[in-house]
């Protein structure tokens, strides 16, 4: 099991930037083990490698932060839970669809931990609730990146965020559908006990496909 971090404040994004740098150069040198670390963030967008200038739709609402993670624009704040993942892919074999398959699996599993069924959905990246009726919202976002077969960057999953404040962005740059939390599900989850049934889906993915 890698070192899992539980951040007991909201983290600054530059100072997670620069955590996670550091971490992954200590892990290519073999100086530092694994790591997950959860945090909140204060309210902010970031901007992934394919982020499109229109889909920022309220300049100047949130700081907004370039990254080099895949993907587009992506909401961070309060009661939503982030995951940073730094794995080292050379010593779990060298696939990237299987990492980001790995990662919407524990999502998955996480989510199930409260009967809530999370599904992927081709050609949107993240994961999905199907609220009937033709809706579907998503509640967890997906965006990674590797440098010398170190991950970083991951996962957030909507706790109790506001979810007013994703309004500012086409999240993902996907239109047409919303965005949902576990609260607004009608689920009282704590980020304490989303953070247990995290750890617990964690060793049922990772464990099985190192």
């Amino acid at each position: 099991m890698p070192d899992w971090i539980i951040a007991d404040a909201p983290v600054a994004y530059p100072d997670a930037l620069s955590f996670m740098d550091k971490r992954v150069a200590d892990i290519a040198a073999g100086a530092a083990p694994e790591t997950v670390w959860l945090l909140e963030h204060p309210p902010l967008y970031t901007a992934g490698t394919s982020a499109q200038a229109e889909d920022l739709l309220t300049p100047g609402r949130f700081p907004v932060y370039d990254t080099g993670r895949g993907g587009q624009y992506t909401y961070h704040g309060p009661g939503q839970r982030v995951a940073y993942v730094m794995l080292d892919l050379n010593a779990r074999g060298r696939d990237l669809r299987r990492y980001v398959s790995s990662l919407e699996q524990w999502i998955i599993d996480t989510l199930a931990a409260f009967n809530v069924k999370g599904e992927r959905r081709q050609g949107r990246v993240g994961i999905w609730i199907d609220r009937g009726g033709g809706r579907e919202d998503k509640i967890a976002a997906i965006g990674v990146r590797v440098r010398h077969w170190i991950t970083f960057h991951g996962i957030a999953i909507n706790v109790d965020p506001v979810l007013e404040h994703f309004s500012g962005i086409v999240p993902c740059g996907i239109t047409g559908h919303g965005v949902t939390s576990l609260v607004d599900l009608g689920l009282p989850v704590t980020m304490a006990d989303l953070d247990v049934a995290l750890t617990q889906a964690y060793a049922g993915v990772f464990a099985a496909r190192q």
